[in-house]
């Protein structure tokens, strides 16, 4: 297996099994300890520790969780996944009541590796649709 195919099964890996079971060990295995998240929230903290509250904080925002994935693709130390987050909002979401509604954004997220390890992530998400879907912003709340 190249070092492509690695990260590009690592990046999947995320999304499919360790968020979805809350998998403090499996993260740590594929994420640096010093990993950059560039969209991390004000109150969250650097690093791997920052990631591990992001994802148990999304098991708090939403229940029956899943994350289907559209598209990998991987260059070099790069990977880029295409996937829509499914759940149902159960839980405050920065000051938004829950509403109890199914939600499905998309979004992308970038991934670069080093040695086997994610060590830097970025994502482009479609939050317009999520606001739309909680009913927040005015709009069909179509899912994705």
């Amino acid at each position: 297996m190249t070092e492509v195919e690695r990260n590009k099964a690592a990046a999947r890996r995320t999304w499919e099994e360790i968020f979805p079971a809350l998998d403090v060990e499996a993260l740590a295995e594929i994420t640096d300890p010093d990993v950059v998240s560039r969209e991390r929230r004000p109150d969250e903290p650097a690093g791997l520790e920052g990631v591990k509250r992001t994802m148990f904080w999304l098991s708090t925002v939403f229940s029956d969780q899943r994350w289907e994935i559209h598209d990998v693709i991987g260059e070099g130390d790069l990977v880029a996944v295409r996937l829509t987050h499914h759940g149902r909002h159960t839980g405050d979401l920065m000051g938004i009541p829950p509403t109890g509604r199914e939600v499905a954004y998309q979004y992308v997220q970038f991934l670069r590796f080093r040695d086997g390890k994610m060590i830097e992530q970025w994502s482009v998400r479609d939050d317009m649709t999520l606001m739309r879907q909680l009913g927040v912003i005015p709009g069909a709340p179509v899912l994705a």
